[in-house]
């Protein structure tokens, strides 16, 4: 799956909302071999690293997940399973 690039605008307005910690619904989008995307707001994607897993996340399933970093330079953030 190819994920698209984060608007500026896209991303600052979800950077404005969201700090490293916050708790949020997300929905797997894909399963990769390293990880599953997961959206967490309309054309926001973070990364579900397998080693955070509890189980592997099925596409299509909601997971609760917090913030675990923020990366405003590349706008990715990488999540952890709450």
């Amino acid at each position: 799956m190819s994920h698209e690039p984060v608007s500026p605008s896209e991303w600052a307005a979800f950077r404005a909302a969201h700090t490293p910690g916050d708790a949020l619904a997300a929905t797997v989008v894909s399963v990769v071999p390293f990880g599953a995307f997961l959206e967490v707001a309309p054309g926001i994607h973070g990364l579900l690293h397998t080693q955070e897993w509890r189980g592997e996340p099925q596409v299509g399933a909601t997971l609760n997940v917090r913030i675990r970093q923020l990366d405003d330079e590349n706008r990715r953030l990488s999540l952890a399973q709450a």
